[in-house]
């Protein structure tokens, strides 16, 4: 089990791109698919693993790995998780800065843009509308959409700093919920 758990997020680390929230969908299918957890486990581990300083994915693969085979299964997904990107970015940054300048490399990256931002609206959405106590259409999703406006209002229109935003999300959530 330990070794499938490494294979599993050394795959997760390699085919990833644009931070631990975009990486979510992924993590979930490979922890179903493996039927480690449940749905809502999941949810769990993800909310634990959003809380916790660091890195939201590698803090997910380390609380699954941990949850299925315990404290070698932590070590195995985590290092599974972090030895990809450790490895590529050295790989990389060897090469990198010879073709920093080049047309081919500002294009990969411009076009990876909209791939990201897909990934991360799907993770928000499936974990913001996740619970089966309360249909898709409710005051709960009210509230939620009404946070989600006003912090993108303070922060495009009126400049607020991100703190800011995160204190006021964090009472009107309160307030809401």
């Amino acid at each position: 089990m330990i070794w499938n758990l490494f294979i599993t997020f050394v795959k997760i680390g390699l085919l990833s791109f644009g931070g631990g929230y975009a990486i979510i969908p992924m993590i979930q299918h490979e922890a179903m698919t493996g039927g480690w957890l449940s749905e809502m486990e999941f949810q769990e581990v993800v909310s634990i693993a959003g809380m916790s300083p660091g890195p939201v994915a590698t803090n997910s693969a380390t609380l699954i790995g941990y949850r299925v085979a315990g404290m070698g299964g932590a070590i195995a997904s985590t290092l599974g998780m972090i030895l990809p990107s450790l490895i590529l970015i050295i790989v990389i940054s060897i090469f990198f800065y010879r073709v920093r300048n080049s047309k081919w490399m500002k294009t990969v990256f411009y076009g990876l843009r909209p791939v990201i931002t897909g990934l991360i609206a799907y993770a928000a959405i499936h974990f913001g509308f996740m619970g089966k106590d309360y249909s898709f259409l409710s005051w709960q999703t009210l509230g939620t959409l009404i946070i989600v406006f006003v912090a993108l209002y303070g922060l495009v229109k009126n400049k607020l700093h991100p703190l800011t935003i995160i204190v006021a999300s964090g009472i009107l959530g309160v307030v809401f919920f």
